[in-house]
């Protein structure tokens, strides 16, 4: 043990704590948390040998240690997940962050409430359903709903300012309690009932409506029977897609965990009012955690700030912080939450059907993994790469006549999209329609970033990425915040287009010493010799599509100094590298066109009103509401529009002057 070492622990304390383990380089590689601080780093420190091989492993590569102490081991446990995704360190299993999945809220405190999609829940004493395991099965439901029940469909703000009902009135897919006298009792009926709907309780439900169709019916209010019958035949069609699997109608989460060849998936079941609603599979490095503490970490880690709790969740296997978690997860919830490991019955039936779900995505990524490393491997060859293409990047401009014009950088790590590290770039110096100057001023403004960076690794060889390599969370329009996704270059550089675009990614790169100009690139073909330094970093290609008027039936690929394409159709382990680049260009595009949809839509929403000094919202609000109109307030006088409530004369001298300058 080193001096520091042993001197740290001696001074260590018995209270409870977090304790953050560093490497040779003071990077953290470990993040832990203990009840008695000092007890547990005898187990790393005091005991010399009989450590498990992974602890040995850990054990080696710290050279110093910090600790945390805090009141309680509850606090020790908050702290530790926090520490874990701020700090990412390479031996603890990594939750990657996203957002939260989306639920269902309903405000039951109106008189007319309307359903909401959220991703947080809120202690506002709203009526929450869910969470939902994808966006799809959100719209989903939502559109079940929109069908069988007459809830309105608008926003607040158009609720309380709309002068007459709109086409869902029209359609009777609503009551229109906008403009219309509908009883506060039948619109609560109607939420009542969508309640129900939504809390699985849909044969309660259906027993209540069968009821009241027989009462309208007796009545002879044949048609308000009819209705009823066919909300019914909706609530059962819809129950024919779930899945029952307990019959205590109660909400949980099912968690279990399969691991194999250094690579673990965690599956979690969402089982909501005794019914399977989704699924979600999470992917992580085994390193050197067993499945019961990939669990743990992932359940840790998982239910943070505004994310649902369910009452009871099912584990596959034990772990030594169950009963502290059960603890910290009741007073987030507010009620007792209950971490159980059923060995028999309906629940253990479950537990199964997880176990059986994350051993099937653990053979498929596996299998995936494997057929993405040959794939890769016959790139690499064919474009002569020394590095393999462990990191690829491409690049794609959208714009339409030059207007709104924005790029996209996609990332692929191993053959996979890496979302979290996409970014958008909104195009500052662009002049009509140059596509070239637009890439020219990307990849500028991308590389230009990694140059320094990079220089300092000159001589080390080429790590494989890990969890503290990855911290990503700024925007290209913030230089103050250092994205971490820039600092690290890719393997290789995919530009849509042909010779041209190509020639253009290369003097860029060139300029800043992160690849071979053109001519080097030749004259290093030519003689075999390998460039030192940074020169070899980056590889660049263009990738331009097919001319099926010469008969081409190939998307070609270019290399920098070479006239004639590559051959990427000689054997089909060539043409599957070919779709993968295909690919790559292909989700920059749909990346591309999407941001650029965004921002025209901005733009389209963006009033001549937004530009003048001493007009804001609320005063907008009162304009639009008046004159309906630019139009109409070009033809208004000062006098007319300083009348207005809220309006001084400065403002509608100001006004009147835009506006008429604007014809």
């Amino acid at each position: 043990m080193v001096d520091l070492i042993k001197e740290k622990y001696d001074l260590a304390p018995s209270d409870p704590g977090v304790y953050l383990m560093k490497d040779s380089r003071g990077r953290i590689i470990y993040v832990g948390k203990a009840k008695n601080l000092k007890k547990r780093l005898a187990s790393y420190f005091a005991r010399g040998t009989g450590h498990d091989p992974k602890t040995s492993l850990l054990v080696d590569s710290i050279a110093d240690f910090d600790i945390i102490i805090t009141s309680t081991e509850h606090e020790a446990l908050i702290l530790e997940a926090t520490l874990i995704k701020k700090h990412r360190p390479k031996y603890n299993v990594f939750l990657k962050d996203g957002k939260n999945y989306p639920c269902f809220r309903i405000d039951t405190l109106q008189n007319y409430p309307v359903l909401q999609v959220v991703r947080n829940i809120k202690s506002d004493r709203a009526t929450y359903f869910g969470p939902y395991s994808s966006g799809y099965s959100v719209k989903q439901t939502l559109k079940q709903v929109n069908r069988i029940f007459k809830l309105r469909k608008c926003r607040d703000t158009q609720f309380r300012n709309r002068s007459r009902p709109c086409i869902q009135f029209q359609i009777k897919a609503c009551l229109g309690p906008c403009c219309n006298d509908v009883p506060v009792e039948s619109y609560s009926k109607i939420v009542s009932d969508v309640t129900l709907f939504l809390k699985g309780r849909a044969p309660d439900l259906i027993r209540q409506l069968k009821q009241e169709m027989v009462y309208e019916a007796e009545q002879e209010q044949f048609e308000k029977a009819a209705q009823i019958r066919d909300t019914i035949s909706a609530i059962e069609k819809s129950l024919e897609q779930q899945i029952a699997v307990s019959a205590d109608m109660m909400d949980r989460d099912v968690v279990a965990c399969a691991g194999e060849r250094g690579r673990a998936v965690v599956t979690l079941l969402f089982v909501r009012s005794g019914y399977v609603v989704g699924t979600e599979h999470h992917h992580f490095e085994m390193n050197w955690s067993s499945t019961s503490q990939i669990i743990e970490a992932f359940l840790k880690q998982y239910y943070r700030e505004g994310r649902f709790i369910p009452p009871q969740i099912l584990v596959a296997e034990d772990f030594e912080d169950r009963v502290l978690l059960e603890e910290t997860l009741a007073l987030a919830k507010g009620q007792k939450v209950n971490i159980l490991m059923p060995e028999r019955g309906d629940k253990r039936r479950i537990v199964e059907m997880a176990i059986h779900n994350s051993q099937r995505e653990l053979e498929t990524s596996i299998s995936r993994n494997s057929q993405n490393r040959e794939t890769l491997t016959e790139l690499q060859r064919l474009l002569g790469m020394e590095n393999y293409p462990e990191r690829i990047e491409c690049f794609d401009n959208s714009h339409i006549a030059g207007r709104d014009p924005v790029s996209s950088m996609v990332v692929f790590i191993n053959g996979e999209p890496e979302k979290s590290m996409y970014r958008k770039f909104m195009i500052r110096n662009m002049v009509g329609n140059d596509d070239y100057a637009s890439m020219t001023e990307v990849l500028t403004r991308r590389f230009s970033r990694s140059r320094h960076s990079v220089k300092d690794k000159i001589g080390m060889d080429k790590q494989p990425a890990s969890p503290e390599d990855n911290n990503h969370s700024s925007v290209d329009h913030n230089p103050a915040l250092m994205d971490n996704s820039f600092m690290e270059l890719p393997d290789l550089l995919v530009v849509d287009g042909g010779r041209g675009q190509l020639s253009m990614a290369t003097a860029v790169l060139s300029e800043l010493e992160l690849t071979l100009s053109e001519s080097e690139e030749l004259e290093s073909a030519r003689s075999g010799a390998a460039q030192p330094g940074l020169m070899r970093r980056i590889k660049v290609v263009g990738l331009a599509k097919k001319d099926g008027d010469k008969g081409e039936t190939h998307d070609k690929v270019y290399l920098p100094g070479r006239s004639n394409p590559v051959n990427m159709t000689q054997s089909p382990q060539a043409l599957k590298a070919l779709y993968l680049l295909q690919r790559l260009r292909d989700e920059a595009h749909r990346f591309a066109i999407t941001f650029q949809k965004k921002q025209r839509a901005v733009r389209g929403e963006t009033s001549l009103l937004d530009g003048i000094t001493g007009i804001g919202k609320k005063r907008k609000a009162v304009l639009l509401n008046h004159f309906k109109g630019v139009s109409a307030m070009r033809k208004a006088t000062v006098e007319e529009i300083a009348a207005l409530p809220g309006i001084s004369k400065p403002v509608a001298e100001e006004l009147v002057r835009v506006v008429r300058e604007s014809r």
